[in-house]
């Protein structure tokens, strides 16, 4: 095997299979994959939650994290936040010729050790080699299975008016983290992406209330999007207070250098959820036992009035509509 990816890595030839072997698996290997079929063959029952992603980010090392680390915690929280256990997910790579196979392997590294923190397997996944130019050095498919346990039923169409809206840490980490590292920028706070499997919070959350409504990790758009689909979807209005919404320093004065607003730059490690207020208290608590969820916060309430909107307290005392995002403010960070 020669140290860059060529065409006949992908050709299911002999370097294929040692591609496959000696680079790629070993860092998923379990019982269900090492049969190494066509499918995979698991046992389940009752409601499953099944979601797929692809991950594309620019560059595919950037500060917190790597593509690999990404798509298996991007499809993890996926289908946390339907309430899902998650079990299984497949692995597809597309690898532009030339990529540097130490690269691959660290990359695999770090999906075997996403998987294992996470506690789901890899069992099955494909690859495929294009040629130099025609891709951006990796992308990644996945799919992800979980199971959804008891009478859990957790939409973006479920908060209702009184709701509290909780999240559970600093936003815009993740964006600022993949742009700093594209660009070149150094900033005096460091920005890491917040990358992080958000699976064992939504269990803890599960575990303290049987009255969360909604879930959702705010990504693409950030928490401005993801707020304006609950009270789209709810048909209900959502208020938030800027000063209760933690951002990180660094985050903060990136934000301001750039002209960019936290409220719509992505995450990676963080959910909003929208719970009973009865519950909002021992919701919170379970959260901040959480690693990923120590400055989690109650930020807003869901209301009756101005159905679909957002609406925000600023910190001069004065009132601002948080519209959903034209566009998307930073491209390839996931």
């Amino acid at each position: 095997m020669g140290e860059k990816i060529l065409l006949a890595h992908g050709s299911g030839s002999r370097l294929s299979h040692d591609l496959i072997s000696k680079v790629l698996a070993p860092a998923v290997m379990n019982p269900l994959l090492a049969r190494m079929d066509d499918s995979a063959v698991v046992e389940l029952s009752g409601r499953l939650a099944f979601t797929t992603d692809s991950y594309v980010v620019n560059p595919i090392f950037f500060p917190g994290g790597d593509i690999g680390r990404l798509a298996v915690f991007g499809t993890v929280n996926d289908l946390s936040m339907s309430g899902a256990r998650p079990l299984y997910i497949s692995l597809a790579l597309i690898i532009e010729e030339g990529l540097d196979i130490d690269d691959l392997q660290i990359i695999m590294q770090s999906v075997g050790g996403a998987a294992a923190e996470a506690g789901v397997q890899v069992v099955t996944g494909d690859t495929k080699v294009v040629e130099r130019g025609k891709a951006d050095r990796l992308f990644i498919n996945t799919a992800g299975i979980g199971l959804i346990e008891g009478t859990a039923d957790i939409s973006g169409s479920n908060a209702r008016p009184g709701d509290k809206i909780i999240l559970s840490g600093g936003i815009g980490e993740h964006g600022m983290a993949v742009m700093s590292q594209r660009e070149g920028l150094r900033f005096s706070l460091p920005v890491a992406s917040d990358c992080a499997p958000l699976n064992h919070l939504v269990a803890s959350m599960m575990a303290a209330s049987n009255n969360i409504h909604s879930l959702r990790d705010p990504t693409r758009g950030g928490l401005a999007c993801t707020l304006n689909e609950f009270a789209r979807q709810s048909d209900a209005g959502i208020v938030i207070d800027e000063d209760r919404i933690p951002v990180h320093d660094g985050v903060r004065g990136a934000c301001e250098l750039l002209g960019l607003d936290p409220l719509y730059i992505a995450n990676e490690g963080k959910l909003v959820a929208a719970v009973v207020e009865g519950d909002a208290g021992c919701v919170l608590s379970a959260m901040r036992e959480n690693k990923y969820a120590r400055q989690a916060a109650v930020i807003g309430y869901v209301t009756s009035e101005h159905r679909g909107r957002v609406v925000m307290k600023t910190s001069i005392g004065s009132s601002r509509i948080i519209d959903m995002p034209v566009g998307e403010i930073l491209p390839r960070i996931c």
